[in-house]
């Protein structure tokens, strides 16, 4: 039983290795699902929160969600996984940024079209070699559903859009840098000026993830106990 349920978890973390999905290490067995549906209820009832970020907050079963997710992601692989403190520390760090961002996306009013959303869904399939009906099958042998899955690539969509309007206007790059790439790479005018807005872009987005943290109230709950 727990090889079978290791080989779903890896299966689902390269479906999601694309873009960042929600997965559980595999579907119980179902004379265990009342106690598990027992368990989650006390799960619940003795959930906390491990971070206040501006008038939102982050809840310990959400991060341990992510940390599961992440760990199968980083074994199926076969990448070494860090300290479990630091693991949930830097994946709290990401959770909070994301939440920020998720709040700007809110007050500026954007969204993501369900048209753009299954456009994506169906991208992710193929990517996979799967029809989007072959991958809702996978997920659900997982113990996910479509829905939620929508929903995570959704959030995704969202983030990036954010994004894209805040550092899209920092970034500006002369006809003289894409020379110079172009000589010293041997790459085409198109491959340089791609190659030079990427790495702009990423340095751009550090400086603008310190901005917006600074801007923000964060109560960093996670060392209570």
């Amino acid at each position: 039983m727990h090889s079978r349920r290791t080989l779903r978890s890896r299966r689902i973390a390269t479906l999601g290795a694309s873009l960042t999905l929600v997965f559980c290490l595999g579907a119980l067995p179902l004379a265990s699902q009342a106690q598990s549906s027992y368990q989650s209820l006390q799960r619940q009832s003795l959930d906390r929160i491990v971070a206040v970020v501006n008038d939102g907050a982050i809840m310990a079963s959400d991060l341990e969600e992510r940390v599961a997710q992440t760990r199968s992601q980083l074994e199926a692989r076969d990448e070494q996984l860090p300290p479990e403190r630091v693991l949930r520390e830097q994946m709290l760090d990401r959770m909070i940024v994301e939440q920020i961002q998720l709040q700007m996306a809110r007050e500026s009013g954007l969204s993501v079209d369900d048209t753009d959303l299954n456009r994506q869904m169906r991208r992710i399939a193929e990517r996979n070699g799967m029809s989007l009906e072959q991958f809702a099958d996978a997920l659900e042998a997982d113990g996910l559903t479509l829905a939620e899955v929508r929903e995570q690539i959704r959030r995704e969509m969202l983030l990036s859009q954010v994004q894209q309007r805040e550092i899209g206007s920092r970034v500006n790059i002369s006809e003289g840098e894409v020379e110079r790439f172009m000589e010293e790479q041997g790459a085409s005018r198109e491959q340089a000026r791609q190659a030079l807005f990427q790495r702009r872009a990423n340095e751009e987005l550090e400086v603008w993830v310190q901005e917006i943290r600074s801007r923000a109230f964060i109560d960093n709950r996670l060392a209570e106990r």
